[in-house]
């Protein structure tokens, strides 16, 4: 056995068993400068946060240090954004987004190519189609959400089949 394999085998058995950090989890010491300016409010418990949740401050740190100023001034934005709606609000959009992270991708694709149609619109006449859609009667909106799926459905079934590929 080379000791390129072995040393792979042992680093391996070290991580499964839990004897290895993961990457990101290093000691405050570790971190560069600006990490640590950034991260400064977590330093006094840096030791106690558990490794996941490090790696996940690290990665956000390391992307906000990476934004312009013109960026980080459309996050700090939102943010408030984000502070100032109601606790109530905020569940119903966490719900939404794990709604949408449980879709199949091709679903979450069609999605997201038509929000991105939609934010392309001038925002007159996104307001204007909202107000329009808000105007119609539950019932309505389901019978033309059903009727654009049914058109999709369709469309798909009149695809011609590709055949199997070899």
């Amino acid at each position: 056995m080379t000791a390129d394999r072995l040393l792979r085998i042992g680093l391996a058995l070290l991580l499964t068993l839990g004897l290895a950090a993961p990457a990101g989890a290093q000691d405050w010491s570790d971190l560069d400068p600006a990490l640590q300016a950034l991260l400064a409010p977590y330093q006094d418990r840096w030791a106690q946060i558990p490794p996941e949740r490090r790696e996940k401050l690290l990665r956000g740190a390391r992307l906000w240090l990476r934004l312009g100023p013109q960026e980080r001034a459309q996050v700090r934005e939102r943010f408030r954004q984000w502070r100032a709606l109601s606790p109530e609000r905020r569940a119903q959009i966490r719900q939404r987004f794990r709604q949408f992270q449980a879709l199949p991708p091709a679903q979450r694709q069609r999605l997201l190519k038509r929000w991105r149609w939609f934010r392309a619109l001038p925002p007159p006449r996104r307001e204007a189609l909202r107000r329009q859609w808000q105007r119609l009667p539950p019932a309505e909106r389901r019978a033309i959400l059903e009727k654009r799926r049914h058109l999709r459905e369709q469309r798909r079934e009149r695809r011609p089949q590709r055949p199997p590929h070899p």
